[in-house]
């Protein structure tokens, strides 16, 4: 059965937005996208749904979060002006919770993100399983990236390896058409070089996803730099045998060969010209995680130095327990706004420009672009209906504006994923096609981190 969605604005991204447009879609895939008359009279008997005043856009990637860490949402914003503080709590909290208080984190995260929009995500989990799970359940399409324990010390890099190796094989009998597993070496300061090596071979020997935490903190670069700060206090508590390589975490990782496997690298705050170029020569991606980055006031990465660059730019909500929120349009926001009040910015940047990252950007930076991120004929059916009846949208002069700096996750009415409606309001629009309105449990009555 074909189905036409409808509306005053589709915006394709691949194309200029078009004004009184719809999308044709048939078992999961776009079949055409146009003015709504050519396509209606294209598809007589098709089955119609017209929003009105709303935009149809490709569904929102978000390609850098941690489900299972949804719980912590609140609970470590006393200690978040202090990093090692926040690690240590993170910590803490993450050792009291039982398997099944991450298992109904990751499902309350998923179920956010699709009210929000999002149709595919790019997830690191330490208890990858749990992402998965979550994913699988809600409907949602994307990369479930297995982390590393705290693997820092070469000595141990061996059993290291074989253990992470044998939980990435276990979960990839989960793989599916829409969820697909990677594997996430933590971050310069929990993964030690031997360890860095091993992943980044096994990664390209078997084409397998890779993200990790990059350039975030000035901890990070002190200690990579010049071998100071509060990561060596924690060596020496655990014994751990750390050399500083006097570079910074970029060269360090094209260093050990990491950035040949084209891995997502997720914040890159702290960056030069020389580390943009490493990134863009060795066809690395980027999460951009603006939000987070400024609620710990770790700096404000240069977003248009990347995209210049011709490096694939995605945004990410990273947890709630350092944003609190996965919003995507709200990210948006954040990304362009940050971005025109950096003092050394090189150039203005557009609403046009942060949809694409939360779109198509996104997809590009997760190697899925042939899949989703645009609205075009044989691409997947991952679309996110957005209302724009609110006063504060209105009047509204141009759509992509309206978008970024007048919307938010709570003006979304619909979310599919390869065509299957993930998240329905009703309340927002009159179904003819029977669309399910997700009822969101609550997970967390009675439960707190605290009880």
């Amino acid at each position: 059965m074909i189905k036409i969605l409808a509306a005053e604005h589709v915006l394709p991204i691949s194309s200029e937005p078009i004004t009184d447009g719809a999308v044709a879609i048939e078992t999961g895939e776009i079949l055409s996208v146009g003015q709504a008359a050519e396509i209606l009279a294209k598809y007589p008997s098709a089955e119609i749904e017209n929003f009105g005043r709303a935009a149809i856009l490709p569904g929102f990637v978000n390609c850098h979060s941690h489900l299972e860490l949804t719980a912590m949402r609140g609970a470590l914003d006393h200690v978040e002006h202090d990093f090692r503080a926040w690690l240590l709590k993170i910590n803490e909290l993450r050792a009291g919770m039982t398997d099944a208080d991450i298992a109904r984190a990751a499902i309350a995260g998923a179920l956010e993100g699709a009210a929000a929009g999002v149709t595919c995500v790019g997830d690191i989990g330490r208890m990858g399983h749990a992402g998965v799970m979550a994913v699988k359940q809600v409907g949602l399409r994307g990369i479930v990236f297995q982390e590393t324990e705290f693997s820092p010390d070469n000595r141990t890099a061996g059993d290291d390896f074989l253990a992470l190796a044998a939980k990435y094989e276990k979960l990839r009998e989960s793989e599916t058409d829409l969820v697909k597993i990677g594997i996430s070496p933590h971050s310069t300061y929990t993964v030690g070089s031997r360890l860095f090596e091993l992943i980044a071979q096994y990664s390209i020997i078997n084409r397998v996803p890779l993200s990790i935490h990059a350039s975030e903190a000035a901890d990070e670069v002190s200690l990579l730099t010049s071998g100071e700060g509060f990561f060596t206090e924690v060596y020496e508590k655990f014994g751990v045998e750390w050399h500083s390589p006097h570079c910074s975490p970029i060269e360090y990782l094209e260093r050990l060969g990491v950035l040949s496997a084209r891995p997502l690298l997720a914040h890159c705050v702290r960056v030069s010209d020389s580390d943009i170029t490493r990134i863009a020569s060795n066809q690395a991606t980027i999460a951009h995680c603006p939000k987070s980055n400024a609620k710990f006031g770790h700096g404000f990465a240069p977003f248009e130095r990347f995209l210049d660059a011709g490096i694939a730019v995605g945004l990410g909500s990273d947890s709630v327990a350092s944003n609190n929120v996965c919003d995507l349009l709200e990210e948006s926001r954040f990304a362009a706004l940050f971005a025109r009040n950096r003092s050394d910015r090189g150039r203005f940047i557009s609403a046009r420009e942060v949809l694409e990252a939360a779109t198509f950007g996104g997809a590009r930076a997760l190697g899925l672009d042939h899949l989703v991120g645009t609205l075009e004929s044989g691409k997947q059916a991952d679309i996110v209906v957005i209302s724009l009846n609110h006063v504060s949208q209105q009047p509204m002069n141009d759509v992509e504006a309206a978008l970024v700096f007048s919307s938010n996750g709570h003006n979304v009415i619909l979310t599919l994923t390869a065509g299957s409606a993930i998240y329905s309001n009703s309340n927002d629009h009159v179904s003819g096609n029977g669309l399910r309105s997700v009822r969101f449990p609550d997970l967390w009555r009675n439960r707190s981190l605290s009880s």
